[in-house]
């Protein structure tokens, strides 16, 4: 789902995806000359490995996300929620798929490893 950033007023316009299981809820507004602001809840279930055992687990989500979008490089190093978008178009999915990438790569363990306090595991 592609937005032209010309088209996102000061006025909230609303929008809802989903993909692999997961959904973004929410607004795109205007908040400079050459940024928007996207306010969003992030939900739904994402499958993700136990890095201790390996066992796949479902992971509830349920968390809210706030971006800054520009059409402009920007040169505040910073600031690291903002998103650039050189080719005038918002790239809704591509937000919600960096996110999912975003998660899964970080470590996760399921509930048996989790309040497990043993290092290694016998299998």
């Amino acid at each position: 789902m592609k937005i032209v950033f010309d088209k996102v007023g000061s006025t909230a316009k609303p929008f809802e995806l989903s993909s692999n299981g997961v959904s973004l809820e929410g607004t795109l507004q205007k908040s400079g000359y050459h940024q928007v602001t996207l306010d969003a809840k992030l939900g739904g279930n994402l499958e993700l490995d136990c890095d201790r055992c390996g066992k796949t687990y479902d992971y509830a989500l349920d968390s809210k996300l706030r971006l800054k979008l520009s059409d402009l490089v920007s040169e505040d190093k910073d600031d690291l929620d903002i998103i650039e978008f050189l080719d005038g178009e918002i790239d809704i999915l591509y937000i919600l798929q960096s996110e999912i990438t975003s998660i899964q790569s970080s470590y996760h363990y399921c509930e048996n490893c989790d309040n497990n306090d043993d290092f290694e595991m016998e299998f």
